[in-house]
């Protein structure tokens, strides 16, 4: 995409030398002779960036970003001026300008100027664009709160909406964090059974005694400290649906028990002998291999039949690869919005470590990357630094090590060997990478006797 440049300045020389230059380069370029102008330009063109003069007639440089920065503030400004001050460069600053450049100007400088602005309007646009595709897929799905449009994740959906209604027992395997509950609650909630409960149990998080008084209930009197009788998991969900999480973990006398309400579909409270009828549909949860547990005699064979009637399998992140952006994008949402920042996206650096990285921890560790580096970051955009270590550690293969004592000129071609080499050769793909305009490129290749095959 072609970008507009808009150059405002009184001195018609800038103006026309700023042209060429910047025609040369790519870009279509508008020009305005003072102020006024440039915001008549600015109102009626599509003008992607704007390199004004500070002094010009009508309406100078500062009062121009003023009323920029208030109607159009994602417009990068840089301001030119042949009278160079401290204080206006600040006021400029402040005012929204993205840099300030005194005259005669440094074209290689402002060229860099201009790419890394593009850059970030580019982050814009992109996560703008990721916004708006999960607007669309969360409005296109039957249940919103799973993201995803890669195609093991359209193939998991598409089994969830089909099974969705039975009444046979689900168990969903998967890593730990791929997100194995929300499979759970989108069973329930597409069911006919959604306007009923859907309680959760983590079997992991009670010891044996207390897991079964928390599934199956008590008597009063049926221990000590059973001051009242207390209805379990099983009965609060009747007619609805009970989603046990870690279902591994259970001990046998627990999965024996188990085993009989699956069967039976009935119990008796701890210390009673009251016979209680339910009509819940089991979905169970796990990362373990049930059926290796099953061969070492850890879990109960039959059991595990009972449980296993439909099987899902939910795949870990670095299989689904594709969602990773979409996952970012709804994580920034949420977190800048808990946190009340205003974080614009990620920048490619970013990008690029967290769709090479592994993600062992999966859904969860991603959401928790992102709301770290929400808290953490300065800027308007998430950078390689504001990710967690290990996340940066995966592009530490693309680092250059330049030791101490290095001439500029040696750190400089350095860095243009290690860039082009990662971009295998690519010029265009290495000077943006830089952030340094393609002819510069070209020219510090000649310097250095670079050759490129």
């Amino acid at each position: 995409m072609q970008r507009t440049i808009l150059v405002a300045d009184d001195e018609k020389n800038i103006r026309l030398g700023l042209q060429i230059a910047l025609e040369d380069e790519g870009f279509k370029v508008l020009l305005a002779s003072d102020g006024q102008s440039a915001w008549q330009v600015i109102t009626t063109e599509n003008v992607d960036m704007l390199i004004t003069d500070l002094k010009m007639p009508k309406m100078d440089g500062n009062q121009l970003l003023k009323k920029i920065s208030s109607s159009y503030p994602t417009m990068p400004v840089v301001i030119l001026t042949g009278h160079g001050t401290i204080e206006s460069a600040v006021e400029a600053m402040r005012n929204g300008a993205v840099d300030f450049m005194t005259k005669p100007l440094n074209l290689d400088r402002l060229f860099m100027l201009i790419k890394r602005a593009f850059s970030h309007l580019d982050l814009y646009d992109q996560n703008a664009q990721l916004k708006k595709e999960l607007e669309q897929l969360k409005k296109q799905s039957s249940y919103d709160k799973i993201i995803g449009r890669s195609e093991p994740m359209v193939k998991l959906m598409d089994t969830v909406h089909q099974v969705a209604d039975a009444q046979a027992s689900v168990l969903i395997t998967g890593e730990s964090g791929v997100g194995k509950e929300l499979i759970g609650d989108a069973l329930h909630q597409l069911s006919s059974r959604s306007n009923h409960p859907f309680i959760k149990v983590s079997c992991a998080s009670f010891a044996e005694t207390l897991l079964e008084d928390e599934l199956f209930g008590h008597e009063k009197g049926a221990f000590s400290g059973a001051v009242s009788a207390r209805k379990g998991r099983f009965e609060l969900a009747d007619k609805g649906t009970l989603f046990l999480d870690e279902i591994g973990e259970i001990s046998p006398s627990t999965q024996v028990k188990l085993l009989r309400v699956l069967q039976e579909r009935q119990f008796e409270r701890l210390g009673g002998e009251k016979t209680i009828t339910v009509d819940v549909r089991l979905v169970a949860a796990t990362n373990r291999d049930l059926a290796k547990e099953v061969s070492e005699g850890r879990f109960r064979e039959d059991l595990y039949y009972r449980l296993n009637v439909i099987h899902l399998t939910v795949p870990p992140l670095r299989e689904r690869k594709e969602d990773i952006p979409l996952l970012m994008s709804h994580f920034l949402q949420m977190y800048t919005e808990r946190n009340n920042r205003k974080i614009e996206g990620f920048s490619n650096r970013a990008k690029a470590a967290m769709l090479n990285y592994g993600w062992p921890g999966n859904i969860r560790e991603l959401g928790n990357c992102v709301e770290s580096a929400v808290v953490l970051t300065s800027g308007d955009i998430i950078d390689l630094e504001d990710l967690p270590l290990v996340v940066r550690n995966v592009s530490s293969s693309e680092r250059v090590v330049i030791p101490v004592g290095t001439t500029m000129a040696k750190a400089e071609k350095a860095l243009i060997l290690a860039t082009l080499a990662s971009n295998k050769g690519n010029k265009s793909r290495t000077a943006d990478m830089l952030q340094i305009a393609r002819k510069t490129l070209h020219r510090k290749l000649q310097e250095y006797s670079i050759e490129i095959d």
